[in-house]
């Protein structure tokens, strides 16, 4: 065993499902380091400050490849763990499911530019860095990925089916290299952006209950870890049966 510090790079940390796995990984002891396309904000209380941020817009493809070398600088030739957790699924004017009737062209490209290239962009840039570390990919997908949701967008969803397919092909094509690749399609979980109605979804679910983020971030962080080392190519389900 080795005393050195894990390192993550961690996409949407900002706010839900993010915001926990850098709690989670950082109460592990793992350095994280945080993507968004806003500059970091000094209220933030995570270790490591300005220092482990970097600012890159994932819906631009070339800002995207021109920050993997910001990355690489920071990493020190390691990293442990890739969590492609960005993802956008955006409103009609009025805050209604756009389906594949009233998308603009431009805004699914937004999505997918997002949504599904820039996972597959970060992961391949940092292909190096990954397999020095015989480290971890997890692309987080969606329950909308298998489903028509009555509030994911078309464009959401696709992607979000595209990524797991993405999730699949990256485990053959980086399981050669040591390197693990693996999903989990969250369901519906408490956050500051819930839909209103997602309560009738919640009487209809097994379990009877929202999922806290927290509990996203330990799926996250235990296929991320030691304890999944064996686990490649698949997709986690983590929606209290909402797939059933």
């Amino acid at each position: 065993m080795s005393d050195r510090t894990k390192t993550l790079l961690l996409t949407g940390a900002s706010r839900g499902i993010g915001h926990a796995t850098v709690k989670k990984f950082s109460a592990e002891g793992w350095r994280v380091l945080t993507c968004s396309r806003h500059a970091f904000d000094p209220r933030c209380p995570w270790p490591g400050g300005e220092e482990n941020h970097i600012q890159i817009d994932l819906a631009d493809p070339n800002h995207t490849i021109e920050a993997i070398e910001a990355i690489r600088e920071k990493l020190g030739g390691k990293l442990d763990g890739l969590v492609n957790n960005a993802g956008i699924s955006p409103k009609d004017d009025a805050g209604g499911r756009l389906n594949t009737l009233n998308t603009d062209l431009r805004t699914w490209g937004h999505v997918f530019h997002v949504n599904f290239f820039a996972p597959v962009v970060l992961a391949r840039g940092l292909k190096d860095e990954l397999a020095a570390a015989q480290g971890a990919v997890v692309n987080v997908t969606s329950i909308a990925g298998s489903r028509v949701h009555p509030f994911a967008g078309a464009a959401y969803a696709t992607s979000k089916a595209a990524l797991a397919a993405l999730t699949r092909e990256m485990a053959h094509d980086f399981g050669p290299l040591g390197v693990r690749v693996n999903a989990i399609a969250p369901g519906e979980v408490e956050t500051s952006i819930l839909s209103p109605g997602t309560e009738k979804i919640v009487e209809k679910l097994p379990l009877r209950r929202l999922g806290q983020p927290s509990e996203i971030a330990d799926v996250i962080y235990f296929l991320c870890s030691e304890g999944s080392t064996y686990v490649t190519g698949t997709e986690i389900e983590v929606n209290a049966g909402q797939h059933v």
